[in-house]
């Protein structure tokens, strides 16, 4: 199954980042998970047919929030569970 790992850079914590992710992987019925990290980036990685889609959202981010880059590396992985913040 297509499974993406990325790291999002900019103005993503403190904004709900990490809530609309989440909320766009269950309209598009994606698998995987979300954090944020020290460093000030989200850390996230998904897994089903619509990825592209969900990325779209995640590149523009929500309202007061702003993208600057995502980092994507496209791994082989196991299988992952429903949708989590972590």
């Amino acid at each position: 199954m297509k499974t993406v790992h990325a790291f999002v850079s900019g103005h993503v914590q403190g904004v709900s980042f990490r809530w609309h992710v989440r909320k766009w992987a269950h309209q598009l019925g994606i698998a995987g998970w979300v954090r944020n990290l020290e460093d000030g980036r989200v850390e996230l990685q998904a897994q089903g047919e619509r990825l592209e889609e969900f990325l779209q959202h995640v590149r523009r981010g929500p309202e007061g929030s702003r993208v600057t880059s995502v980092r994507e590396d496209w791994p082989d992985g196991p299988p992952l569970g429903t949708f989590e913040i972590r």
